[in-house]
């Protein structure tokens, strides 16, 4: 495949001429430094910056190592920009690699915050990411999407804002007519632009509430990151919203923009899925979606899917869809990455722009790190 042919090349060219060279100027270099050099290779994240020369007053300091700088503390999951800026004035591998030659160049830390406001602005690395996915899928058929959100914490307050009255009418109203906000949000969605519907959903703090693996529910303060992943653990797209968001409500903008970015075949999702809106938008943008049924309080439909289990399972029989629906665990691999070792679970920023720029810094490094895998 032309993707695994291009990944294979780049590890040979890093292994046999770039970290050779970089040892030799700036010192040995960890399996950690190594990933950090991988992402800079993959990602040239200078060229996605506005060059500042030439206007008056003080120069800006540098945007692309402070970039740089932002992608190590990611890939390094260090918690807090002031360890990060302590740990480029001890390692002088590390300050070398982010571009700044003395220790005295290191900007302090209130040019990293108003640096961090920049690209959070300018959704800096969520640009990089779009950027590297459709460069790496533009040849390449993906056979599953798996769809799912986790749980993000942020220390701030949680917003408190009422939510518009259901429309009680027997006809429906169309769009801009009055009462039209209480109308589903599936169902205003089936009229409008993917950017119609991103301004639609709550990005606010908010707390968030959703079972876990053992069936109780865990609640957070904050937000909630959903994610699209290809086979091999790709994040392909992410939105972020508010916690308090149910998770279908980001299904069918998802299903938009990851179908923009790449070509891919099947849609595995949980039962939080499970709606006919859903099913309708997949199949039309030329899916097969595959969505854990959920009897919703039907005490008929859930005796007779328990019965249809326990009859498969007598003997030993998998359905295709079954069989297909347990390539799903490539979401909740990726998202424990994200959080475990790429600094999900140090948000220390506040507001949805830099908290979704903290987090795809993460999963920009992450993504390299899973296309890299694929030429093990």
């Amino acid at each position: 495949m032309p993707l695994l042919a291009d990944l294979s090349d780049l590890r040979d060219r890093l292994q046999d001429e770039l970290f050779p060279w970089l040892t030799a100027e700036v010192g040995p270099l960890s399996g950690k430094m190594k990933q950090f050099v991988t992402v800079l290779e993959m990602c040239p994240i200078g060229a996605f910056l506005t060059a500042c020369r030439g206007l008056p007053g003080r120069p800006p300091a540098d945007r692309p190592a402070l970039a740089r700088a932002f992608i190590a503390k990611a890939v390094l999951a260090i918690p807090t920009t002031s360890l990060l800026i302590e740990r480029l004035h001890s390692d002088q591998t590390l300050r070398q690699l982010c571009g700044w030659q003395r220790i005295g160049a290191v900007p302090s830390e209130a040019t990293f915050s108003r640096a961090f406001a920049e690209f959070a602005a300018a959704a800096l690395p969520a640009r990089v990411h779009e950027a590297l996915v459709i460069a790496t899928h533009k040849n390449r058929l993906v056979g599953h999407v798996s769809r799912d959100a986790t749980a993000i914490e942020a220390r701030e307050k949680p917003v408190k804002v009422e939510s518009p009255k259901r429309c009680r009418k027997k006809v429906r109203p169309k769009k801009g007519e009055p009462g039209y906000e209480g109308v589903r949000r599936l169902e205003r969605q089936q009229e409008m632009t993917v950017a119609e519907m991103l301004r639609d959903l709550p990005k606010h703090c908010a707390v968030g509430r959703k079972p876990n693996s053992k069936g109780n529910n865990a609640i957070w303060i904050g937000f909630k990151l959903h994610v699209d992943t290809a086979d091999g653990g790709i994040p392909l797209t992410c939105l972020l919203t508010s916690a308090s968001l149910h998770d279908s409500q980001a299904a069918i903008p998802l299903a938009h923009m990851t179908s923009w970015r790449v070509l891919y075949l099947y849609e595995l999702m949980d039962s939080a899925y499970h709606a006919p809106e859903i099913m309708a938008v997949s199949r039309a943008l030329g899916h097969v979606p595959i969505i854990a049924e959920q009897a919703r309080g039907d005490k008929a439909r859930k005796a007779e899917m328990a019965a249809e289990a326990r009859a498969r399972k007598r003997i030993n029989y998998q359905p295709a869809e079954a069989v297909r629906f347990g390539e799903r665990s490539v979401a909740e691999r990726v998202n424990a990455r994200l959080k475990d070792e790429f600094g999900g679970r140090f948000v220390r920023v506040r507001g949805h722009a830099k908290v979704m720029c903290h987090l795809m810094f993460g999963i920009l490094a992450l993504t390299v790190d899973q296309l890299m895998r694929l030429t093990i």
